[in-house]
């Protein structure tokens, strides 16, 4: 039974991709920007680990803002931020100014991604939010499968500027759709007095055992991907000599079986329950991720073999995240919002320093990059022992 009015699924899909989007659209181009600037790998890197540190910090804003003030307000006012930003970076003319439109960009689109969940919890209960948070996560995965390949086609055709236009008219279309279909979830907004207000809410969230042991697995366990995606461009441009296009397609089956993932977490979630799936979903992502530390060190420079890996670790990302966040989002459904802007904050702040980690590890041969991932793996598993240990 809905809690609150339901808002269209597309709409609900294409507010949490505009930020993913937003992100691998330049992944294929980072190789060929730092020849434009005349940067290093790691300068041009550091756009990528600051957009990522851009999206942490602006969910610790917009889900206390949207507990305040309500979810559409709050929304609107983050895509015109993110509008805004979007032309600066596109008109960039050095490595530095690029990284700081980007990290602005980033603020602005999490919104959506913050707003995205709170709302799904406004209007579902704990085990049926995670299922259908499991069929938009599904859906929104269509960015990060077509976003690196569409990167890659405008990169070549008109260099990466143009993938940042893109990313405007996606923004024009996101916010046109929240203007005119997107109504308000919040049942009941909660007064916050201020900044103290503010670290008052995150701190009795974070007192909660349970919540810190499910925020640790979302950490952890996205940490993976975002080992991968830090690392890969590189390891596969100038460590095999493949082409940017040939990474956007290797992508694609990534993307895939995220996709698939998440529709198993859309179809079993209610079933199984969110702890079970968790379990279930860990056991793939650290298979993969082990896997894939084995085979870059016994079969090194094969494509194919560096990239089926993740796809596993993206099966049990798929399924693990749509559980995860509503497990920890439910812990106290009247912070619904407080609570999605926290973990994704943490989780975007831990996936940053995994992209600056590997940035420092990583040679072109893919070791950092594997067992960077392989360490995330084991640490998101210990976060489960200890959730399961916690109190409800």
């Amino acid at each position: 039974m809905t809690l609150a009015p339901t808002p269209a699924t597309w709409l609900l899909v294409a507010m949490t991709a505009i930020g993913p989007f937003s992100m691998q659209v330049m992944v294929p181009s980072l190789p060929g920007m730092g020849l434009e600037f005349g940067a290093s790998n790691a300068a041009v890197q550091l756009t990528l680990t600051l957009f990522l540190v851009g999206v942490a910090f602006g969910q610790l804003f917009y889900g206390p803002l949207s507990d305040r003030f309500g979810r559409r307000p709050v929304l609107l006012g983050g895509l015109a931020i993110y509008l805004v930003a979007t032309l600066a970076a596109a008109s960039a003319q050095s490595v530095g100014w690029l990284a700081v439109a980007r990290v602005v960009q980033a603020m602005g689109g999490c919104a959506g991604m913050v707003l995205g969940r709170a709302i799904i919890r406004d209007v579902y209960p704990r085990d049926r939010a995670a299922s259908v948070l499991g069929y938009v996560i599904m859906a929104m995965s269509c960015a990060p499968m077509l976003a690196p390949m569409l990167g890659a086609w405008l990169d070549v055709r008109w260099g990466w500027r143009a993938g940042m236009l893109a990313c405007f008219a996606l923004g024009v279309l996101v916010a046109m759709g929240a203007w005119r279909r997107l109504p308000e979830t919040l049942a009941a907004r909660m007064p916050m007095a201020g900044i103290g207000g503010v670290a008052r809410a995150y701190g009795g969230l974070l007192a909660i055992p349970l919540f810190r042991a499910l925020v640790a697995i979302n950490c952890c366990a996205n940490g993976v991907f975002f080992a991968f995606m830090g690392g890969a461009p590189f390891v596969v441009v100038q460590g095999m000599g493949r082409s940017p296009q040939e990474y956007a397609i290797a992508f694609v089956g990534i993307s895939v079986l995220f996709a698939a993932g998440a529709f198993t977490a859309g179809r079993l979630s209610m079933r199984l329950g969110a702890m079970r799936m968790i379990g279930l979903a860990l056991a793939i992502t650290t298979l993969g991720a082990f896997t894939g530390l084995a085979l870059v060190l016994l079969v090194p420079g094969s494509l194919w073999l560096f990239f089926a890996p993740m796809a596993v670790v993206a099966l049990g990302n798929g399924m693990g995240q749509p559980n995860a966040i509503a497990a920890a989002v439910s812990v106290r459904p009247t912070h619904a919002g407080t609570a999605s802007g926290l973990i994704g904050a943490l989780q975007m702040g831990f996936g940053a320093a995994m992209t600056a980690l590997v940035g420092v590890l990583e040679e072109g041969s893919g070791i950092g990059t594997m067992a960077v991932m392989a360490a995330c793996g084991l640490g998101a598993n210990l976060a489960f022992r200890a959730a399961r240990r916690a109190p409800a």
